[in-house]
């Protein structure tokens, strides 16, 4: 990452998330903070004293949100608040005419979701999901193979996000906002880690998109058992969350994808990729790919004699020399920040659209449909698993969107 034209950037809610996308800024050029915010005393002192240790300026600590985007010097505002908050917070940034890069997260509602496609299409202004995990080295190695065609017509996909969190179910008692989500809502609620790449890799908003959705969920058992167990007694508290959470999503040209939640049972952390077409396959949990034509592949005599063919997994590791992204390929011998380097790069496509005034690459259309996911699901699981169609944010643009500007940091082509 080049030196480039600093950016200066408020960041509004200084919970944990904000702490790590500091960690990530220190080691970042082009960009400053210059403005914090949070409802809390506590946690701007916090911050005040992470700035003193990396022997920053302190930026200007504002009382509430609205001030800080008063300030002139604001370019750009980061919101990593909570679920609830983090939408509103974002259509009054883009109203006063602030590009925002909000965290991820659902909706709890379709009109929310509406409020900020209309606040963006009003202004002009962008909002961008930080979503990390678009950037991550093997998601954008698929996306740079599937574009040059090595997987052929794409078919069917799968995703999602799932993580040990059981610790969740003793931070109700702090208020931790996830917690009690959890505790009261049964859907997807986390849905954009696995669905943001998958998303771009089948073009959704440009030139297709969601088109139903149908969700069940199992029953709840795991916070209980993991908070009885952490306590040594029983509990009387109830958890809503089914324990997996299964949707299908069908798409306008035909593809399927599943996406799967579950963040309370004991397990290794997996995001589930799949991208599987005519030609080829990606399959994250066997850390693998195969590619007709590449892949091993033999000829084998089964115990009466007859002739089949056996296939093997190449291990995604062998594809980087000749597939790895541009984006990787410039980064991987110098990667910095939180995440593996993703948080870096996703807040580097974020600011390098603020310099340029240009659309982000992760569009007000991709945040709604991702974050959308959330209240449809809980919608198809209270009705049984019945499909539940999608709302066309983009009003019809997807079927010929413009053109993009072309940009390194696109997630739709590879340039």
């Amino acid at each position: 990452m080049s030196e480039e034209r600093i950016v200066k950037v408020g960041i509004i809610g200084l919970g944990a998330r904000a702490e790590t996308l500091l960690a990530s800024i220190f080691q970042m050029p082009g960009i400053r903070v210059t403005a914090i915010c949070d409802t809390k005393p506590e946690r701007i002192a916090r911050i005040e004293s992470i700035f003193d240790q990396h022997k920053t300026a302190r930026p200007k600590a504002c009382p509430h949100y609205l001030a800080l985007l008063d300030d002139p010097e604001v370019e750009a505002v980061f919101v990593p608040t909570s679920w609830n908050s983090h939408l509103t917070i974002a259509c009054e940034c883009m109203k006063r005419g602030k590009y925002v890069g909000i965290e991820v997260g659902g909706a709890s509602s379709i009109e929310e979701l509406w409020q900020l496609v209309h606040a963006s299409e009003t202004t002009g202004v962008s909002c961008m999901m930080l979503e990390n995990c678009c950037y991550g080295r093997k998601e954008l190695m698929v996306l740079n193979m599937v574009r040059k065609g090595l997987f052929g017509e794409l078919l069917y996909c799968e995703c999602g996000y799932e993580h040990d969190l059981s610790e969740m179910s003793w931070a109700v008692e702090k208020r931790f906002e996830r917690s009690i989500h959890n505790m009261h809502r049964n859907g997807d609620l986390y849905p954009t880690h696995g669905i943001g790449p998958i998303a771009k890799i089948l073009r959704i908003n440009r030139g297709n998109r969601f088109m139903t959705i149908s969700s069940h969920a199992t029953k709840a058992r795991g916070f209980v058992t993991a908070l009885e167990d952490h306590t040594g007694k029983r509990t009387d508290k109830v958890f809503h969350e089914g324990d997996i959470v299964t949707s299908v999503i069908h798409c306008a040209n035909g593809e399927n994808i599943t996406v799967t939640h579950g963040v309370s049972l004991p397990r290794p952390y997996s995001r589930d990729q799949r991208v599987q077409g005519t030609k080829g396959i990606w399959l994250e949990n066997a850390k693998g790919i195969y590619v007709d034509g590449i892949s091993p592949k033999y000829e084998k005599l089964d115990v009466a004699g007859n002739p089949y063919t056996t296939h093997e997994w190449s291990p995604v590791e062998s594809f980087y020399e000749k597939y790895d992204h541009p984006i990787w390929q410039d980064f991987r011998n110098n990667v910095i920040g939180e995440h593996g380097g993703m948080d870096a790069l996703a807040m580097s496509a974020f600011l390098d659209a603020v310099r340029r005034k240009a659309p982000t690459p992760i569009d007000v259309y991709d945040v709604a449909a991702w974050m959308s996911i959330t209240c449809l699901s809980e919608q198809s699981i209270a009705m049984g698993g019945m499909p539940v169609p999608f709302p066309d944010f983009t009003n019809g643009k997807w079927i010929d969107r413009e053109p993009e500007i072309p940009s390194k940091w696109s997630l739709n082509e590879v340039y």
